[in-house]
């Protein structure tokens, strides 16, 4: 947590005049509810932590591999780009929307693995401040918070895909700084002048509406760990995990959409209707802020799930009753798999 910043609240704002039309809370009271803190961290701190613990459990990390193709068979080997082949326990493919074992997969199943486009682009800026606000208008969203200690201000642009742009699989692609300054011409003066400040920057194609995108991918490894800690067979604890984690982050994945079409209503009587809800009469219809959703999104805690319905998980992977067979469940320190 000393790399981390803790935030006390969001401010929700009116794009044109900079009125707070309301706040969530955040913290302390996020701790209090669900027994963890809400905090934010840059990227690079989190990488660091991650590579810390890499070290430290002494797991062997190659960089400048990267895996090109599965076994035929799919069994857990994979053939570096070197042409060098690799084997192993179980093959996880987290390596994003380029990945060349998902579109293996696809194709071995027969379907056209592509990415569909949001018509978004996000582009993220540094600057130094220390708020954490939330301005909404027609078509696009900024939601910017402090990081690295209150040091520097996180402010993530959404806004309209330029018409005609690239829909190339890629992890970033170049934004144009004067488009963004176009797009955000009529907002209020404050969003203007921090704009003067961004550099020219990368656009993402992956969407933080909901600012979930690390925290799920966190959830994963936290339920594999557990899952494959559990029982000496792969293939039961990746049903397990499945069970586990593909409902809750594809809801999770939703609820972006949900919230995006809420943020960028133009001005009339839906904008009229989400600020009043806003401001507390109705339902929150910025999800990140609305407590139900909290309790789903931040109240869940997937690896406490994953042992103690164990039994009944792998029961369900298998369609059988829990109760009706005698489940073998191997307790045992977690086993390190890379």
């Amino acid at each position: 947590m000393n790399k981390a910043n803790v935030l006390e609240k969001n401010s929700l704002r009116r794009y044109a005049n900079n009125e707070e039309i309301g706040t969530a809370p955040l913290m302390p009271q996020v701790a209090q509810k669900y027994d963890a803190p809400l905090a934010v961290i840059h990227r690079g701190d989190l990488q660091r932590i991650l590579l810390d613990g890499f070290r430290e459990a002494n797991i062997e990390l190659r960089i400048s591999s990267r895996a090109v193709r599965a076994v035929d068979n799919f069994e857990a080997t994979v053939q570096l780009e070197s042409g060098e082949w690799i084997p192993g326990d179980v093959v996880i493919t987290a390596d994003g929307i380029k990945s060349d074992l998902r579109h293996q997969i696809a194709s071995h199943h027969g379907v056209k693995d592509v990415c569909q486009p949001t018509g978004d682009a996000a582009a993220p800026c540094i600057l130094s401040h220390n708020v954490c606000m939330r301005w909404m208008g027609p078509g696009g969203h900024i939601m910017a918070y402090p990081i690295k200690n209150n040091t520097v201000y996180n402010m993530v642009l959404l806004n309209p895909q330029k018409p005609g742009a690239s829909n190339e699989e890629s992890w970033t692609s170049k934004g144009d700084k004067q488009e963004m300054v176009s797009f955000y011409s009529k907002w209020n003066d404050l969003v203007r002048s921090l704009l003067s400040y961004v550099p020219d920057d990368a656009c993402h194609p992956m969407l933080p509406y909901v600012a979930q995108g690390a925290a799920q991918a966190i959830e994963d490894a936290g339920v594999l760990t557990r899952a494959l800690s559990m029982t000496d067979s792969v293939p039961s604890a990746l049903a397990v995990y499945e069970l586990v984690r593909k409902e809750r982050a594809e809801r999770i994945q939703k609820s972006a959409a949900v919230t995006r079409k809420a943020l960028h209503l133009p001005d009339g009587e839906q904008q009229i209707k989400r600020d009043g809800a806003i401001r507390g009469f109705g339902k929150n219809p910025d999800l990140w802020a609305d407590p139900s959703w909290q309790d789903f999104m931040w109240g869940t805690d997937v690896m406490k799930d994953t042992i103690g319905n164990w039994e009944d998980l792998v029961a369900k992977s298998h369609e059988y009753h829990p109760h009706a067979v005698q489940v073998p469940t191997i307790l045992r320190q977690p086993t390190r798999y890379t």
